[in-house]
C-alpha cells in the first residue's frame, strides 16, 4: 500500500572501513506525491560534486544517498516511476529515512505560495512544475560541507569533503556496489588531526569552525525544528558561521523557502542581471530586487538559476587559498 513500508529482514549495522557480509534486504516504501516531482531538481542540492561519496545520481534518474540519521547510518535509494516514488533503505537508519521520505521530497513545501512578479520567473515556474524544496531534517550533514565551501573554489571544497568522508566516514549500509560512505559522527570529526585537515586542503579557520560546531552537534540539530529566524540565530551563535553558511545549511535541512543566500560572490550579479539587467548588483540591490518575493526568496533564486538567464563571467575565478567566507 502506498505510504506503508515493511521489513523484509532485519537490517545490519554498517561494517566500518570494510564490507565483508552480504547486503541485507531492504525496507521499502512507495509514496505518491501531491503533484509533479522532479527528483533531480529536488535532491540535486544535496550533491557535493560529481564524486560525492554520500550521493549518487544514476542515468535513469534514480538517487542514492547515505545519511547519518538519529537512528544511525542509513542508505536510501529513490526512483520515480509513473508518478509514484519507490524507495528502498538499508541500515539502522532505514526506517527513519523512509518515515521522512515525503518530507525529504518536499511534501511540506508550498510551491503554490509563490507568485511570480517577473516574466522570467513566471516562465521558469511554469516550465519547472517538478521543483519542490527538499527538507532533510539533518543539520550537520549540510552544515559541515557548507563550512568547507566557505570562500574557496567548489573543486577545493568538493575534494575536501570527498577525502574526509572516505577516510573518516564508514561504508554505507546496503548493496556494496553502491560504493557510498556515511559521513563521520561528531566525535570522529572532533578527532581528525590538524595535518589531515591540511592534507585535505582545509585551512585552520574552516576546520576550527567545524570543530566548534561538532562539539555542540545536538544543539545544532535542534535548528531543524525551528522557524527560520531562530534557526539562523542558533547556527550563527558558532564563531565562523555567518549568514551565508547558515542559509546554505537551512535551505537543505529545513526546506526554508526564504533562506536567501547573502555574502555570495556570484549570486547578487546573477539576480541583478536576471531581474534588472545589472550584472554588478551587490547584496543590498539583490535583496531589494527580491523584496516582492519575501517569504519565498530562496525559491525565487532557485528559479533564476534554473532559467539559464545568467550573465557570462568576465571576472577572474576565485583563486585557491582564499580566506574563508563567514
Amino acid at each position: 500500500m502506498a505510504g506503508r513500508f515493511a521489513p523484509r529482514s532485519a537490517p545490519h549495522a554498517a561494517v566500518p572501513h570494510q564490507v565483508t557480509t552480504p547486503a541485507p534486504a531492504a525496507l521499502t516504501r512507495d509514496w505518491t506525491p501531491p503533484g509533479p516531482l522532479d527528483l533531480r531538481l529536488v535532491l540535486g542540492p544535496l550533491r557535493r560534486g560529481p564524486a560525492d561519496p554520500a550521493f549518487r545520481m544514476s542515468a535513469d534518474g534514480s538517487v542514492r544517498r547515505a545519511s547519518r540519521t538519529p537512528a544511525g547510518p542509513g542508505t536510501l535509494h529513490v526512483v520515480a516511476r509513473d508518478g509514484r516514488i519507490e524507495a528502498a533503505a538499508w541500515g539502522p537508519g532505514a526506517a527513519w529515512l523512509l518515515d521522512q521520505l515525503p518530507t525529504l521530497l518536499g511534501a511540506a513545501d508550498e510551491p503554490e505560495a509563490f507568485t511570480p512578479r517577473h516574466r522570467l520567473l513566471a516562465a521558469t515556474h511554469h516550465r519547472r512544475p517538478g521543483l519542490r524544496l527538499l527538507r532533510t531534517g539533518l543539520v550537520m550533514e549540510s552544515l559541515i560541507p557548507s563550512v568547507l565551501e566557505q570562500k574557496v573554489t567548489t573543486d577545493e571544497a568538493y575534494r575536501a569533503w570527498r577525502l574526509l568522508v572516505r577516510k573518516y566516514g564508514e561504508p554505507a549500509p546496503g548493496p556494496q556496489e553502491y560504493g557510498l560512505y556515511v559521513m563521520p559522527d561528531a566525535r570522529t570529526w572532533s578527532l581528525i588531526p590538524s595535518w589531515e585537515w591540511h592534507s585535505a586542503g582545509v585551512d585552520s579557520k574552516r576546520s576550527a569552525t567545524i570543530l566548534r560546531a561538532v562539539r555542540v552537534a545536538r544543539r545544532m540539530e535542534e535548528a531543524a525544528a525551528m522557524e527560520l529566524t531562530e534557526a539562523m540565530a542558533r547556527l550563527q551563535a558558532i564563531p565562523g558561521i555567518g549568514p551565508w553558511t547558515a542559509a546554505e545549511t537551512l535551505q537543505r535541512a529545513n526546506g526554508a523557502p526564504d533562506a536567501v543566500t547573502v555574502g555570495d560572490i556570484h549570486l547578487p550579479g546573477i539576480v541583478g542581471h536576471a531581474l534588472a539587467g545589472n550584472r554588478n548588483a551587490d547584496d543590498e540591490e539583490m535583496l531589494s530586487l527580491l523584496a516582492p518575493y519575501e517569504g519565498q526568496r530562496h525559491r525565487a533564486t532557485r528559479l533564476i538559476m534554473l532559467s539559464g538567464n545568467t550573465p557570462p563571467r568576465h571576472a577572474p575565478r576565485m583563486t585557491r587559498g582564499d580566506i574563508a567566507r563567514l
